[in-house]
């Protein structure tokens, strides 16, 4: 009689896994599409003034779980869309903005606008799932050959980046320093 062996699980220790730098972000790459149909998993480390901007997309999951520090997010769909900032969205609902703190998760399901940024002066942690992969694999690696290009910014090639891997943005992406914008 054979018996059929399971494939091996993946634990990832504290500190594992691949780390890409940049003044914007870093992000760890823990479980990718090598190892799960399901999702790939990163560790973001979220430095202060950095806002991703309102974004959606449609065929992607996203779960996000606030480790460290404090975040200000949104995950539904407001009354009106303005296209310079979303802090001031409000569902038809009554939901708007809220500041997450360590322990506050969020899920995006496909079509849902979301939107995290870092409003305080200290960085903060959070552990972020993204389904299905690989995609955001590619997008993270990407984006960051664009973001260490240099300065400035090519603005148009992260827009297209973006574009390409099912990011339709709402309103701007900004990496500055709070106060600063």
């Amino acid at each position: 009689m054979t018996l059929l062996s399971a494939p091996d699980g993946l634990v990832v220790p504290p500190g594992s896994g691949r780390t890409l730098v940049t003044p914007a972000q870093q992000v760890t790459f823990k479980v990718t599409g090598e190892h799960s149909r399901a999702a790939s998993s990163f560790e973001v480390v979220v430095p202060p003034g950095f806002d991703v901007g309102a974004h959606l997309h449609t065929r992607s999951e996203e779960l996000f779980y606030v480790l460290e520090g404090e975040l200000d997010v949104l995950a539904f769909e407001p009354r009106i869309r303005t296209r310079d900032s979303w802090r001031a969205w409000e569902s038809a609902s009554g939901q708007r903005c809220v500041r997450a703190t360590a322990g506050t998760v969020i899920l995006v399901p496909p079509g849902c606008p979301h939107a995290f940024a870092n409003p305080t002066g200290e960085p903060a942690r959070m552990f972020f799932q993204a389904a299905p992969p690989p995609d955001h694999e590619r997008y993270f690696d990407e984006l960051f050959e664009i973001l260490n290009s240099g300065p400035p910014v090519d603005e148009e090639a992260v827009a297209e980046l973006r574009k390409r891997y099912d990011i339709e943005q709402l309103t701007p992406l900004r990496m500055a320093p709070p106060g600063t914008r």
